[in-house]
């Protein structure tokens, strides 16, 4: 589950105080919204020496499905793709590329209809995300990549691991979903997905134009009636997965536990403490995590003494 923001319009309004207004309006987000829960509690970092998101000297845009994709590259290596949440956009996983374009071949892109992305549909779908992704990672003629997904990042990484289409050897999913409800969802968020949801319709009802109401519905409705993942599709996952969520997370640590119980080869890591902004607001112990599953051998050693031999 993530964050709806669209740009600001006015040049002259800062990212941050953007931010903080978004919040307010739409808690539920991933990357940089959630409420005010998150503005007054999780401090998130966003201020980098190098202008992710919008690097001129390595900015390109690939015509993916039918709509332009930005997307920016950093560092040499395997390829590893980092997959921002709802409404974020490259600068979003700013931390992660800092810390990453030193070990690998850092490819992260604008989702469709989220930073300098076109949307160019009615109805965005984790599902068209996914074939984005994997039309970048054909693009670029990838034969083989690993993913640090965010939220919506995680489901679109989740996505691409059931879907087979592309050879993922490892991934990192930060706070993903198979159901938008309360069965996957903290009660709060949900509810609070559909008070956005009744307040945009009622801005396009008035044909207010302060914003693009229209695109922000469609996120809304990504993030209130999406994903739909039968719990039996993980088992189609062949990557090895480590699935990453904090113990006071958007999503239900129990459902956390469901999707790594349902993945053939997969680690479970709830960080103590944390929430589902910590790619942000921990970086480093998150960046430590992520960097540990990705560099070692995948293991998963069995408690069960009366089996060791």
């Amino acid at each position: 589950m993530a964050l709806a923001i669209t740009q600001p319009q006015n040049s002259n309004e800062t990212k941050l105080t953007f931010m903080k207004k978004r919040i307010k309006l739409l808690v539920l987000f991933v990357v940089f919204s959630i409420g005010p829960v998150a503005n007054a509690q999780v401090h998130m970092n966003f201020k980098f020496e190098t202008p992710y998101g919008e690097n001129k000297a390595v900015g390109k845009y690939a015509e993916i499905n039918g709509a332009k994709i930005y997307y920016e590259e950093y560092g040499k290596g395997e390829p590893l793709l980092l997959i921002h949440g709802n409404g974020g956009s490259i600068n979003s996983m700013g931390n992660q590329i800092d810390y990453f374009k030193s070990k690998y071949r850092v490819i992260i892109a604008d989702s469709r209809g989220q930073g300098k992305s076109e949307m160019k549909t009615d109805s965005l779908t984790y599902e068209q995300i996914t074939k984005d992704w994997e039309g970048l990672v054909n693009h670029l003629k990838l034969d083989s990549i690993s993913i640090i997904g965010w939220s919506d990042g995680g489901i679109v990484a989740l996505e691409m691991g059931i879907s087979g289409k592309t050879k993922i050897k490892k991934m990192v999913t930060m706070g993903a979903n198979l159901r938008p409800d309360s069965t996957a969802v903290n009660g709060w968020a949900v509810k609070e997905v559909g008070k956005s949801k009744k307040e945009v319709l009622s801005k396009i009802k008035q044909k207010d134009t302060t914003r693009n109401w229209k695109v922000e519905k469609q996120m809304l409705d990504l993030l209130g009636n999406q994903p739909n993942i039968p719990t039996k599709d993980l088992s189609k996952i062949k990557a090895k997965v480590l699935i990453v969520a904090g113990d006071e997370d958007i999503i239900k640590n129990k459902h956390s536990l469901e999707i790594y119980e349902h993945i053939p080869k997969a680690q479970l890591c709830i960080m103590p403490g944390e929430t589902h902004f910590a790619p942000a607001s921990n970086p480093v112990l998150f960046n430590e995590i992520a960097n540990k599953f990705l560099a070692e051998p995948f293991k998963r050693p069995d408690s069960n003494w009366t089996k060791w031999k």
